[in-house]
């Protein structure tokens, strides 16, 4: 890494993120994900032994959509992605950016003693977090 400013997950992370049980359909998820204008909900644990899982509206489209599955007869638990990758808040954006990179996701949790605080994206670590460390020079 260089010497330049260093901007942390913590700064660009989104903490308004919706959550849904891994229980709960497809159909109440995509709801869900309507409601909230996301294309992403945290499946929560069931409990505290348990991890995170992801529902992503990508994984939907190739699980349900395009195996022409019905929404409403399937469960979030059949299609989420469990574990979810999570992350420290207080990592650096740029490796952050590796790591989403190096295993190709599109959403990560931060997460702070079994605690999520929120999720990031591409888009967050550039926009948010690039931008702002080349303004700063």
């Amino acid at each position: 890494m260089t010497n330049k400013k260093r901007i942390f997950v913590k700064e660009v992370m989104n903490s308004g993120y919706g959550t849904i049980n891994g229980s709960a359909t497809i159909m109440d998820a995509l709801t869900e994900m309507k409601r909230l204008q996301t294309a992403v909900l945290v499946v929560n644990k069931k409990d505290e032994h348990d991890e995170y899982g992801l529902i992503l509206v990508s994984e939907i489209a190739k699980q349900v959509l395009n195996k022409d599955m019905a929404p409403d007869r399937m469960n979030v638990y059949e299609v989420m992605t469990k574990p979810a990758v999570c992350i420290s808040p207080d990592m650096d954006i740029r490796y952050c950016s590796r790591l989403m990179s190096s295993l190709n996701l599109t959403r990560v949790l931060v997460v702070k003693d079994g605690v999520l605080l929120g999720t990031v994206n591409p888009r967050a670590l550039v926009l948010d977090g690039l931008a702002a460390i080349e303004t700063d020079d």
